[in-house]
């Protein structure tokens, strides 16, 4: 199961949080401090997937983001690997540039938070087709612009 997403800057800024149980307030930013310094500073050579007290982090780096996912011991990591490429590539394909998704995220919080909640529902992964993910936010702004 998945236990929260995060997407930070290489300066260890979160861009964006997505927790799927209940962490305290206070408790979520020692945790994503933690997080961050464990993936940020690690080598591009080394293993994508870092074991962390009760979860296992799986991070990806895109130009000056890094996505980090925590995890059960129970999921794929694999598969959640993948899970974090689709995702980028569902941002790529609404928002055009990737190297400019950093900046789109911050203007466009809610937009990201629909495309995470219709991939991901409840720590689960419920959807993973580029076309299936995008129609209601396709639907929004057709809606909006009319």
């Amino acid at each position: 199961m998945i236990k929260f997403l995060l997407m930070v800057n290489k300066q260890g800024q979160t861009r964006l949080s997505k927790y799927y149980e209940h962490i305290d307030i206070g408790k979520r930013a020692a945790l994503e401090a933690d997080v961050v310094k464990g993936c940020l500073f690690r080598k591009k050579e080394e293993c994508s997937f870092v074991e962390y007290k009760d979860y296992k982090l799986i991070y990806r780096q895109y130009a000056a983001l890094f996505i980090v996912v925590g995890i059960t011991d129970n999921e794929n990591e694999l598969s959640i690997f993948e899970l974090v490429h689709n995702f980028v590539e569902v941002l790529d394909k609404y928002f055009s540039r990737v190297s400019l998704i950093a900046n789109q995220i911050m203007f466009n919080l809610d937009k990201v938070h629909i495309i995470l909640d219709e991939m991901i529902l409840n720590g689960h992964v419920v959807e993973t087709n580029k076309n299936r993910i995008l129609a209601p936010l396709l639907a929004l702004d057709k809606m909006a612009e009319s």
